[in-house]
């Protein structure tokens, strides 16, 4: 008889062959829901597809490094870390492809495909528990995007470490890694490195993962990267004080579970950054749905990726080792084929089959109104058409149910009615699905706090306009162990106006600190800090250079909450100054930028500091984001000192009527008050009354409707800002005159005063020629009243 040899055993502990195979299935699962995700897209069931193939093992691997509380800043190539982590099912992630706002609990809808959250805050806005989940801030599509935000988020647990009296349910001791992905071309973006040296420079933990498959879509990494290699591009920073670098391949299972152990608990317990580049990398199906990777990948490169496909790989070395025989993973990939295309079809029928409730509604309505009007050929046109649908979207029944509606035109009766009823439900519906949470809607709105007047006494002192920032500061530092200030010489010399000047040494350099000159990450910083529970104050030094960190604001920030349909948010205040002073790039007043590029954000631009504490005040009691711009000409101004600073507060959205006045609404803000109001007491002179109101925040504006009231009264109004013309000028043209109905109530045509179209000149004389002086009003008051009431003025200005 022969001696049949017994099967050698692995040598490895039973519960890490467990690990393995629950590795290649979650890498299954993935693959199969990358190459349907694709079919769906190119089928025309789904838009668009972005998809994460290639990048399968080295994500497994990574998930195993992760604890609770720890945060992830990534991009649209992390299906299979959700997967791994358990915070993403099938369903879920198919739904998001379809855009279902009913399924997709991703972004209801709102994004596409692959971007990524899990709730930190509950319907109510309340913080949830941070400490005890996996934490997956939202992304967002823009490369590199995710670098500044991830900065942040990992800053907030050297804040938390240094100050563990803060933690709560956000912090366990610090010991959070922020997880960073990024592709390997978008690290030639310039917040990558600015992102990376911040990151060096503050020792904070930030585990930044690059997948390096060779290319940014078509352009190869010859074109990208130094010596093509970012790894070796980044070798300046390693070292203790610096970051460290890692190294592995994207199919090389073992080494990437290695280093991403080892490396992972050296950032958790250091606190020092690291790089884990991610090589050989690859796309077996191309970068997205939009292209064909055969169209600039040579054949040796395509073979290469069949070769080293990192799941083909991994199952190789499986059976290597004898964790599994091939019949095995055999069995793992075919049910992991069935069960994504069963779940992939039930979120599809999901999705059809809520708006064929809607089809079922839509075709019963019209049948009734082709019943009740059978002389109209175009509804007859449109009944047919709506017949020939199948399995329409509910922007197709949207747009019929309308142009139903538009052929009903002078008709009247019951069935119109209901079409008319059904046509505003759905209206109601695409409102909560898509156009609600840009800003709070819960009880801790900036909007919904308590409005807290002045209180000025006999003993009301005077004091510079940085005195009165400077001792509301204080108190707030001293009352709010929550905030912090930080910024370009923000730290030791308490910003160059002084308003946070003495903060540090009485409060610490953990609560009011100094960053390098690095708009984009100083913003990250704050994003990130706010969205872990702590309340920022970032400062942009000059209005002019918000440039350089509007990105991360427009990009991140602003949408932040709407993106993620209420599910995070991060009240960030945003501190800087603008307006007069000299010079083109100190004494800007880009507000029609903000206006354009902030829109979830509250934009307050304060006449004083005064009004700037009782605005910070309100932000401060709120759970929005927003920036102040304070007066930039007015921090050596006297102002009376309120008595109950530090409790004061601005509402917001709130105008004040500065002067009242019954001949021309004058309607401006910010620096342009104080001359405005010298102009009101020279008008005076020659009987014309003036009614200025100072709108103090340009979003929200003018809630009450102030304006509007003022021009009932008035009949004439002149916006004035210095902006550059069609700015914010235009802006407040268009709440005033279309939103608020003023143009019902106008007997001369409404006029702007704006600065000029160039940037300001230099000095004095090059300020008075570039932007409105109290003569410029002055003409332009009198020359609007001159032509609607000429014979009532003199000919002064003749």
């Amino acid at each position: 008889m022969i001696a049949v040899p017994k099967k050698k055993k692995s040598a490895v502990p039973e519960n890490y062959r467990h690990e393995v195979l629950e590795d290649y299935r979650t890498c299954c699962i993935s693959r199969e829901c990358s190459i349907l995700a694709r079919k769906e897209a190119l089928s025309g069931k789904a838009n668009f597809g972005i998809i994460g193939d290639g990048k399968e093992v080295a994500q497994v691997a990574m998930a195993r490094s992760w604890k609770k509380g720890d945060f992830r800043s990534g991009y649209y190539r992390d299906q299979t870390l959700m997967f791994a982590l358990g915070l993403m099912t099938i369903e879920e992630f198919f739904a998001q492809l379809y855009g279902d706002p009913l399924t997709d609990k991703l972004s209801s809808g709102r994004q596409m495909n692959c971007h990524f959250v899990t709730p930190t805050i509950d319907e109510n806005g309340n913080w949830l528990d941070h400490k005890n989940r996996f934490n997956i801030s939202s992304d967002i599509s823009p490369t590199g995007g995710q670098m500044a935000r991830g900065l942040g988020l990992a800053f907030a647990s050297k804040i938390f470490r240094d100050l563990p009296h803060l933690a709560g349910d956000f912090s366990e001791n610090g010991n959070e890694v922020c997880f960073v992905t990024i592709g390997d071309a978008s690290t030639s973006e310039g917040v990558f490195w600015e992102a990376m040296n911040a990151a060096g420079v503050t020792q904070s933990p930030m585990a930044v993962s690059v997948w390096d498959d060779g290319y940014g879509i078509s352009v190869p990494k010859k074109f990208q990267t130094t010596k093509e290699s970012i790894s070796v591009a980044l070798s300046g920073m390693e070292g203790e004080g610096g970051i460290d670098i890692y190294t592995a391949k994207a199919w090389d299972y073992p080494q990437l579970r290695k280093i991403y152990a080892e490396g992972i608990e050296k950032v958790r317990k250091n606190h020092q950054p690291a790089l884990f580049h991610i090589q050989e990398v690859t796309q077996q199906l191309g970068h997205s749905t939009s292209g064909d990777h055969r169209r600039y990948k040579s054949p040796e490169r395509l073979q290469f990726e069949i070769d080293f496909d990192c799941n083909r790989r991994l199952a190789e070395w499986i059976v290597k080792n004898d964790f599994a025989t091939a019949e095995e993973l055999k069995k793992i990939e075919d049910e992991a084929r069935t069960s994504v295309l069963s779940k992939a079809k039930k979120m599809y029928d999901a999705y059809h089959n809520s708006a064929g409730e809607l089809f079922e509604k839509l075709k019963t309505t019209v049948e009734k109104c082709r019943a009740a009007f059978p002389d109209l050929p175009e509804l007859e046109r449109l009944e047919s058409e709506l017949s020939k649908l199948r399995r329409p979207i509910r922007a197709e029944l949207w747009k019929m149910a309308r142009q139903v509606l538009f052929s009903l035109a002078g008709k009247t009766g019951f069935e119109k009615t209901e079409l008319e009823n059904l046509i505003a439900d759905q209206k109601s519906q695409g409102e909560k699905w898509y156009s609600t949470h840009l800003y709070s809607e819960t009880e801790k709105s900036p909007l919904r706090q308590t409005a807290v007047p002045p209180v000025f006494s006999e003993t009301s002192s005077m004091k510079d306009g940085w005195e009165i920032l400077n001792t509301f500061f204080d108190k707030t530092f001293s009352s709010r162990p929550e905030v912090f200030a930080f910024g370009e010489d923000v730290g030791d010399i308490g910003d160059v106006n002084q308003g946070l000047r003495g903060m540090q040494q009485k409060h610490g350099k953990s609560r009011v600190f100094d960053t390098g000159i690095r708009e984009w990450t100083i913003m990250g910083q704050a994003i990130g800090m706010a969205m872990r529970g702590l309340r920022p104050i970032a400062e942009i030094q000059y209005l002019d250079y918000l440039l350089y960190g509007l990105v991360p604001l427009s990009d991140d920030l602003c949408t932040l909450r709407w993106r993620t349909a209420n599910q995070q948010a991060a009240p960030a205040i945003i501190r800087t100054r603008g307006h007069r002073l000299v010079g083109v790039w100190h004494s800007g007043s880009p507000m029609s930028l903000m206006l354009n590029a902030l829109r979830g954000m509250w934009i307050c631009v304060p006449r004083n500091m005064v009004q700037a504490a009782g605005m910070y005040q309100t932000l401060l009691g709120g759970d929005d984001p927003a920036i102040v711009v304070e007066c930039l000409n007015g921090y050596r101004l006297k102002e009376l000192m309120p008595e109950n600073l530090g409790e004061f507060s601005v509402p917001l959205g709130q105008p004040e009527i500065i002067k009242p006045g019954s001949d021309l609404t004058l309607i401006t803000y910010g620096s342009m008050v104080r001359i405005a109001e010298e102009t009101c007491e020279m008008l005076e002179n020659v009987g014309i009354s003036v009614e200025l109101i100072d709108v103090q925040t340009l979003m929200p504006f003018d809630l009450p409707k102030t304006c509007v009231e003022s021009l009932k009264k008035t009949n004439r109004v002149l916006f004035l800002d210095e902006d550059f013309p069609g700015g914010a000028t235009a802006y407040m043209m268009q709440e005033v005159l279309e939103k608020q109905g003023g143009y019902r109530f106008l007997d001369s045509a409404p006029q702007t005063l704006t600065a000029k179209q160039h940037r300001p000149a230099y000095a004095n004389d090059g300020d008075y020629f570039s932007k409105p002086q109290v003569e410029d009003i002055f003409e332009a008051v009198y020359g609007i009243l001159r032509e609607s009431e000429p014979g009532r003025l003199s000919q002064l200005l003749n």
